[in-house]
């Protein structure tokens, strides 16, 4: 069997499962340093960014999350360019590299009580080093792989570099929940927090090892035999708008829905869950746990449907899924966990009472604003409270006031006062407006004894669904949309400024237009229109690519 594949210029199978098995490792490692991070957003906003008010202190932990992704489209250029000129195989390789030492570093960071605003900017510098390492990682790992499968077998084989990313997400919270019950909450969040990063040196050595063990893609060593390679990449792949036009198709047709359904339903619903819903974390986890090792069968299916049917179906399968699913599941995930607070908002409704002018966008990375206008005091009380709200416009000049059911409680100002006595006053404010939310049956916390979490579960396999009919025939999808001169290049690009800043903005800006709107649920229209966008250009441009040689 090896002699005929052989002969027909395939791989023989075994030689497959290695180039899989050392790509997906790779891939899994990285996937699992980024996965720690999102994870542990709530840990890290409290070590690194406790100088800040509790809501600016998370929106930063969550922005940083996103800088990370911010700069893989720098990292996409830089490693298709070396992976087009000098080769697939030495590309992926530096990437698991820088990816692994920045992951380890985090670790040892010291926290911001320990060095001030060296611990942040430190952590910062390690998060662009993993964004711009993932840049290259993907591309090269999904084109090794489809360049090495034969052209029936491509988006199976391919479809394994999405599961590494459930292998990734689900090694991350394992190691995360049984750090965390071995330690205990308290000293986890002190100092176990560290664990889940220090544990990727093990799982940077396994990776170098098994890419060690490879050789050149066989689509790459035949264009560098024939001294056809690229000699200018960008300009090829971008300066010329046969290539640019399939570039700018993968980016709206594709990877804008990508980017906003995968992180959607595998990051920003754990913050729904968490800072919303206020579910338990160890329940996160496991709910988390469970939807992801679900995901790793999803990816291998719909990547060998899309061998049968196509990738365009497919791909219009998923995305249209969780078009229609954003809002009446995410409804229906807080109907699961947490009940009491919907009954409360259904007969308490919370109302918001303000001079519009006093009231701002509650985001200050940096921490130069102090948010203590009498709107915004409520509002960030109400926000870090899970609470939706409605706005409504006051007199100009007037005094905040929340009022919730039949109860009207004024707000006041602390602007311009020392910080003690500024400190004062929010707490006073906060705290009766968190009585007057208990008195209306608004829960602190969710009830685990009125928690549907197979109702939970059966809702978050929605959106895996959606999530892994889309990404898994991605990779066999965009190899075949892209010349192998280029394809590096070409692939890179769209798929990180897909995944980077739609993707990975989305916890950060649903969060953001959250706290802005008063609404739980609003945050979803940004992941609502930039799946619309694809859906739209993907069944209008988006041409049939199962089945195309790879040379043509």
């Amino acid at each position: 069997m090896a002699e005929i594949a052989a002969a027909a210029g395939e791989p023989a199978p075994t030689s497959l499962r290695t180039v899989i098995a050392a790509s997906s490792a790779g891939t899994t490692f990285e996937w699992y340093d980024f996965f720690v991070f999102g994870s542990l957003t709530g840990v890290i906003s409290k070590t690194f960014f406790s100088g800040l008010p509790e809501t600016a202190g998370l929106a930063a932990a969550l922005a940083l999350f996103g800088a990370g992704f911010l700069f893989r489209p720098l990292g996409a250029l830089v490693f298709g360019r070396i992976g087009d000129q000098a080769g697939r195989k030495g590309a992926f390789l530096a990437t698991v590299l820088l990816m692994g030492g920045a992951t380890v570093a985090i670790g040892l960071l010291p926290s911001f009580k320990q060095a001030g605003f060296i611990g942040p900017a430190l952590l910062i510098l390690m998060r662009i080093i993993q964004g711009f390492a993932l840049g290259g990682e993907y591309g090269g790992a999904a084109i090794y792989v489809a360049e090495h499968a034969p052209a029936n077998g491509r988006g199976r084989a391919t479809s394994w570099i999405q599961t590494s990313a459930a292998f990734g997400l689900f090694g991350a919270l394992i190691v995360i929940l049984i750090s965390r019950t071995v330690l205990g909450t308290e000293a986890f969040e002190a100092w176990g927090w560290r664990i889940p990063f220090l544990f990727s040196g093990v799982l940077l050595a396994v990776s170098i090892w098994m890419r060690l063990k490879l050789t050149e893609s066989p689509e790459f060593a035949k264009l560098k035999a024939e001294g056809n390679q690229t000699k200018a990449p960008f300009r090829e792949a971008f300066g010329q708008w046969k290539n640019l036009k399939l570039v700018l198709i993968a980016l709206v047709a594709v990877m804008f829905a990508q980017g906003a359904v995968w992180y959607t339903s595998f990051f920003y619903v754990q913050t729904f869950m968490e800072r919303f819903l206020k579910a338990p974390p160890p329940t996160i986890n496991l709910l988390m746990m469970a939807a992801t090792a679900a995901s790793a069968v999803g990816y291998v299916f719909f990547g060998w449907l899309s061998d049968r049917i196509g990738r365009k179906p497919v791909l219009l399968f998923g995305m249209t899924l969780m078009l229609a699913a954003y809002f009446p599941a995410f409804h229906m995930l807080a109907r699961t966990l947490n009940p009491a607070l919907v009954e409360a908002q259904a007969n308490t409704p919370v109302i918001v009472m303000a001079d519009p002018a006093d009231c701002s966008l509650q985001f200050d990375p940096v921490g130069k604003a102090s948010f203590l206008s009498s709107c915004d005091i409520a509002k960030s009380t109400l926000a870090n409270a899970g609470v939706s709200y409605a706005n409504e416009a006051a007199p100009a000049g007037s005094p905040t006031l929340v009022r919730i059911g039949t109860q009207t409680i004024p707000s006041t100002a602390a602007t311009g006062l020392s910080p003690d006595v500024a400190k004062a006053v929010k707490a006073s404010v906060e705290g009766r407006i968190k009585t007057a939310l208990a008195q209306g049956g608004y829960p602190e916390k969710a009830d685990p004894k009125r928690m549907n979490l197979l109702g939970a579960f059966g809702v978050l396999l929605i959106f895996v669904t959606a999530a892994t009919a889309l990404y898994g025939p991605i990779a066999a999808c965009l190899v075949e949309l892209f010349p192998t001169r280029v394809r590096y290049t070409a692939l890179s690009l769209p798929y990180h400024i897909g995944t980077g800043w739609v993707g990975g903005f989305v916890p950060f800006t649903a969060f953001a237009i959250v706290t802005a709107v008063g609404d739980l649920y609003s945050g979803l229209w940004f992941p609502f229109v930039f799946t619309a966008i694809s859906v739209v250009t993907c069944v209008l441009f988006l041409p049939e690519t199962k089945g195309r040689r790879l040379d043509a």
